[in-house]
């Protein structure tokens, strides 16, 4: 088995009487997209730029690829991309003058006019960057952070802010990478973005990681059970229904023209009810499938919303 990209253990982060940081253990896999999932100051950030050797740890142990980020900073950063929270360049600076700029900080640069295309920029390559809108400087500062075409890419909240449209337009971006296999930590507190795009995620609330696994091992881990909605074309027959196979409740509307089944294999007890339908005579007229979403698990273990 080849070496985990990133190793984290019992790491702990305090400032001053504060732990941002509480002792949380995790590593992410060669290829894999990892994201934390968690609220503002949930300590999502601060782990981050830990790993990225911006910030020292209190204690515990860290490892990115084989290297403690603490210690070999400068080997590090030629092997890492950044995209920070926030990325703010001078007013004046030309889009590729960033580029070559940034370039020069690395041993080993890709083709930055193959970037240039691949991020849509060819266009605003000689435009100031105060003139571009903010997906646009999302599209730089991604770029930045892959001049040196790095082994792992850290992107801290790269979709904060933006527009629905720019923000699908990132995740397309993302997807390509993820398709590439590069190896990515994501911090986000959007769950479409984390369910989208993550193989893996570690929920963070309050310094601490609540739960990890894959999107649906955490919503089936905490959750179980999905909601099937049906609506038929009139009342179902008096009483109670059938024993659908994996069911594990349900309810009828007032005007028994809908129900509500709980359900572990929805697929599974969907076949059942619909033909249970069938043969009572009616027909559907509306069905909805509601699975356990990741902001679901995050108000079962906290009692509160992701972004509260």
């Amino acid at each position: 088995m080849p070496e985990p990209a990133i190793v984290v253990e019992n790491l702990r982060k305090n400032y001053g009487a504060t732990e941002a940081v509480r002792g949380i253990d995790f590593d992410v896999a060669e290829g894999e997209v990892f994201g934390l999932l968690g609220p503002n100051g949930a300590g999502k950030t601060t782990t981050v730029e830990i790993l990225e050797g911006l910030r020292p740890r209190t204690g515990g142990r860290v490892a990115v690829l084989g290297h403690d980020p603490e210690v070999q900073t400068n080997e590090l950063k030629q092997r890492i991309g950044v995209c920070l929270q926030a990325t703010n360049l001078p007013d004046k600076i030309k889009v590729h003058e960033a580029f070559e700029l940034f370039a020069a900080f690395y041993d080993r640069n890709t083709d930055r006019a193959a970037l240039l295309k691949r991020l849509q920029l060819v266009e605003k390559r000689d435009a100031f960057y105060s003139s571009l809108s903010g997906g646009q400087k999302q599209r730089v500062a991604l770029g930045l952070s892959l001049l040196n075409d790095p082994q792992l890419l850290f992107l801290d909240e790269p979709t904060t802010g933006l527009d629905p449209q720019v923000r699908l337009e990132i995740h397309g971006l993302i997807q390509e990478m993820k398709d590439a296999r590069r190896t990515i930590v994501l911090t986000t507190h959007y769950i479409e973005e984390a369910e989208r795009l993550c193989d893996r995620v570690a929920i963070i609330d309050e310094g601490r990681i609540i739960a990890i696994g894959t999107p649906r091992e955490i919503q089936e881990r905490t959750l179980g059970a999905s909601r099937i909605e049906i609506v038929a074309s009139a009342a179902f027959p008096p009483g109670g229904i059938p024993q659908f196979a994996e069911a594990e409740g349900h309810a009828f509307t007032a005007d028994r023209t809908g129900i509500t089944i709980q359900s572990k294999r929805p697929a599974r007890t969907l076949v059942d009810a619909v033909k249970w339908i069938d043969q009572a005579g009616l027909e559907v007229a509306d069905i909805h499938l509601h699975r356990p979403t990741l902001e679901d698990v995050f108000i079962e273990l906290t009692g509160k919303k992701l972004r509260d």
